[in-house]
């Protein structure tokens, strides 16, 4: 899948297992799901709690990334739950230890472009 180092992706977050999911696309996915995490933006991941990363996919270009996450919102529910099943099939947080938030020097990540 991956690491969190900034890159374009299509990513899903999730408020659990088989709950609301929100699809996305990011030129960082780093501070896009601290955004998710920290309710930064109002709408329905936020008022749904979709704050873990249960799936992602890295892009070269922002096209590709824009392409697909228009195809996966295009899909029934179930296919989604079954991508998601497929990379991970426990729905861990893929982002659980990407923040290091009891280190008192760290910084939030910067704000996408």
């Amino acid at each position: 899948m991956g690491t969190h180092r900034t890159f374009i992706a299509t990513y899903i977050m999730a408020s659990g297992r088989n709950r609301a999911t929100y699809v996305g696309m990011t030129a960082n996915l780093y501070a896009r799901v601290w955004q998710h995490k920290t309710g930064a933006f109002d709408g329905h991941a936020k008022r749904k709690g979709c704050t873990r990363l249960v799936w992602f996919e890295p892009h070269q270009w922002v096209v590709e990334a824009i392409r697909r996450e228009k195809r996966i919102k295009g899909w029934k529910r179930d296919w989604k739950l079954n991508l998601i099943e497929d990379a991970n099939p426990q729905w861990l947080d893929l982002a659980a230890d990407w923040y290091p938030i009891n280190d008192p020097d760290w910084t939030p990540p910067p704000e996408p472009d």
